[in-house]
């Protein structure tokens, strides 16, 4: 297929910049195959069954964003940083501005009490060695870093206080992400209790996000394209909650296409899940057999992205492009602070139909 298939026509004013307030506010679009109906995220119980089961990243965000300067000649020179990922010998991986402006063996000051050498360049990052780990490293992080938010958010607004609770899940728990699994944004204690409530069960997995989840695809076709490599985790419990579900006929709904790729990565077979730990560099596109998944809690993605190619394999490219267009036409908010959507695939059958198992609508 080619990347122009996963092109659309997106209004500037639609691309949210702040999220809906209180979380569970927000809209939620649900697609029960061509059935398309408009909703409210703390309707999401009404959607669900009893015995469902939704998995929930747990990945938190690290203040990635740093400003410094650094000196040399008796000069000093503004550089910004992003941090990528941690290495395994210690050094960071980082995106820096002006890269081609700063020397091997630098320091760059971010604060008082953070700072850190570059210690190699290339593919157009850098390695950073602070001088600060463990929770030293942690604490003066929170001090002098900010939220990294999205290119298409950063490009209209800096980040800010509130950022630092926006773009962060109410269950985040592992640091190590630059990016958000923002589908789960729209979760806040209120809508977890209503749906223990209705008998919804949750299992948390990890996959610390990316920055290349941000990276444009350059080629046209999508065949060619290298998805970034991630790392991840499905612990034993999780994997065998996950198969209690499937074998009691309950539903696997991962909130976000990041938990749904790190499950699909950890299948088995059709059905089956086992504990899983690594990197996962899985590209998920039309033609996909998913052998987890039974439905899909997502926000609305960017034209031309990895994740269009996602939602279109889940749901059908037909069935996304309706989607999508209703969404525009019903003005819908959308990327990371944006609207949501529940995609429930051959609903046509009734077999999906809201509040199927009860009568209480």
């Amino acid at each position: 297929m080619r990347l122009s298939d996963f092109d659309f026509d997106l209004p500037d004013d639609l691309i949210a910049t702040r999220p809906a307030r209180p979380r569970s506010s927000a809209r939620l679009l649900v697609a029960e195959g061509c059935r398309i109906t408009d909703a409210v995220v703390s309707d999401l119980p009404d959607w669900l069954r009893p015995g469902d089961r939704l998995v929930l990243n747990d990945t938190k965000v690290i203040p990635a964003r740093l400003s410094g300067t650094r000196h040399r000649d008796g000069n000093a020179a503004r550089v910004e940083a992003t941090l990528l990922e941690p290495k395994a010998d210690g050094t960071w991986g980082a995106l820096l501005k002006p890269l081609k402006k700063v020397h091997d063996g630098e320091e760059i000051l971010f604060s008082d009490a953070l700072s850190a050498v570059v210690e190699g360049r290339g593919d157009g990052q850098a390695r950073l060695r602070f001088n600060l780990a463990g929770e030293d490293f942690d604490a003066a992080l929170a001090d002098a870093g900010a939220m990294p938010l999205p290119p298409y958010i950063a490009a209209k607004r800096a980040a800010d206080a509130q950022d630092r609770e926006d773009y962060q899940t109410v269950w985040a728990k592992h640091q190590g992400a630059v990016a958000a699994p923002t589908a789960s944004l729209h979760f806040d204690d209120a809508l977890l209790d209503a749906l223990r409530d209705r008998g919804v069960a949750f299992t948390h997995v990890t996959l610390h996000v990316g920055a290349g989840t941000f990276l444009p695809v350059k080629v046209d076709d999508i065949a060619d394209h290298k998805m970034h490599a991630e790392w991840g985790e499905v612990g034993a419990e999780a994997a065998a909650e996950i198969m209690e579900t499937i074998r009691a006929g309950g539903r696997i709904i991962p909130v976000g296409t990041t938990a749904l790729r790190l499950i699909e990565t950890a299948a088995t077979a059709p059905r089956e899940i086992a504990a899983w730990t690594g990197e996962t560099d899985i590209f998920i596109t039309p033609g996909f057999r998913f052998r987890v998944a039974d439905a899909l809690m997502t926000n609305f993605h960017l034209p031309k992205s990895t994740l269009m190619m996602l939602v279109s394999a889940f749901l059908g490219t037909d069935e996304i492009r309706r989607v999508y267009g209703h969404a525009i036409a019903e003005r819908y908010r959308f990327f990371s602070y944006g609207d949501a959507s529940l995609l429930l695939p051959g609903s046509e059958d009734g077999d999906r139909m809201r509040n199927a198992d009860t009568n209480d609508a």
